[in-house]
């Protein structure tokens, strides 16, 4: 499991955190037993508010043998960044779609692509994995359906990557996408773990991560609270919650090592720090069979 709530969760919420409240979210989720946590973006603090701080961020995260924080990085200054701010992992943003792509990051994907090529190098010599997130994998608000083979080419040229992560951006995608474009993936980059990032615009999120297990996949993105969305794609909501996911795969025999109740509750604190009610349900509903009462 990925904790993307730091960076994916707060991106798009009116209310600006301050650094100090990332970190202590950033806290709650490594004392609940997560391992990796998606910290920090260094994108331009004018564009998007909400990631400003990042290095103050990454100064006051606890570091642990066993734990490692990314960074989102979109350019080469991007990655200096979080090269002097010390990131375990940097993710690297490539769209499939080009007017998304000149939307969220001012570039083709032809030219994301090169910029990619010069990422993944310079972070490998500085001896830090280099994962390549494939945005709008299922559909663009703008293009549409994203076909399939473009995801294939995009994943053939993500031959340095540690990971390609393929992201429903928007939340179209079902079950029948996870399961195609999993082994398509597979085929175009043999030998490079896959991970999926699911939102739950059109409540198909869980479904989509359970297929994604189903197809072997080990490792999934998800927001604590299901706060997240982008704020250059319109409608795109909430990612999948950590706490609910984490209900259907502990029911469903998985071991994640991660604490859902204890999630749930940061899921609820978070609510509070963005004076919105939370997307997730387990903080309501509460797990099953019910948890005895903390004494």
């Amino acid at each position: 499991m990925v904790e993307v709530g730091p960076r994916d969760g707060l991106q798009n919420e009116a209310r600006v955190l301050t650094p100090d409240d990332k970190i202590a979210l950033i806290e709650r989720c490594v004392a609940a037993g997560t391992r990796r946590v998606e910290a920090v973006s260094f994108v331009n603090p004018e564009r998007v508010p909400q990631m400003a701080g990042a290095e103050e961020v990454m100064a006051g995260v606890p570091r642990r043998d066993g734990i490692a924080y990314s960074g989102l990085v979109l350019n080469r200054r991007g990655l200096d960044r979080a090269l002097d701010a010390r990131v375990d992992e940097v993710n690297v943003v490539v769209p499939a779609s080009d007017t998304f792509s000149v939307r969220n990051q001012g570039t083709t994907v032809a030219e994301m692509l090169d910029a990619w090529d010069g990422i993944a190098a310079a972070a490998d010599d500085a001896g830090v994995p280099a994962t390549m997130t494939i945005a709008v994998a299922f559909g663009c608000p703008f293009e549409g359906d994203t076909p399939p083979e473009r995801i294939e080419y995009i994943a053939r040229r993500a031959h340095a990557a540690s990971e390609i992560a393929l992201a429903d951006t928007i939340g179209v995608g079902v079950p029948a996408q996870v399961r195609d474009l999993t082994r398509r993936a597979r085929e175009a980059a043999p030998g490079i773990p896959l991970r999926f990032h699911f939102h739950n615009t059109r409540n198909t999120g869980y479904a989509n991560a359970l297929m994604a297990v189903d197809e072997g996949v080990t490792v999934l993105d998800a927001s604590a609270g299901g706060f997240g969305g982008c704020p250059f794609a319109p409608a795109a909501t909430g990612n999948i919650a950590t706490e609910d996911l984490l209900y259907a795969l502990h029911r469903s025999g998985h071991d994640t090592g991660i604490d859902m109740e204890s999630t749930a509750r940061t899921g609820m604190w978070l609510a509070e720090r963005l004076g919105v009610p939370a997307p997730s349900l387990l903080g309501r509903a509460g797990g099953f069979p019910a948890s005895p009462p903390e004494r």
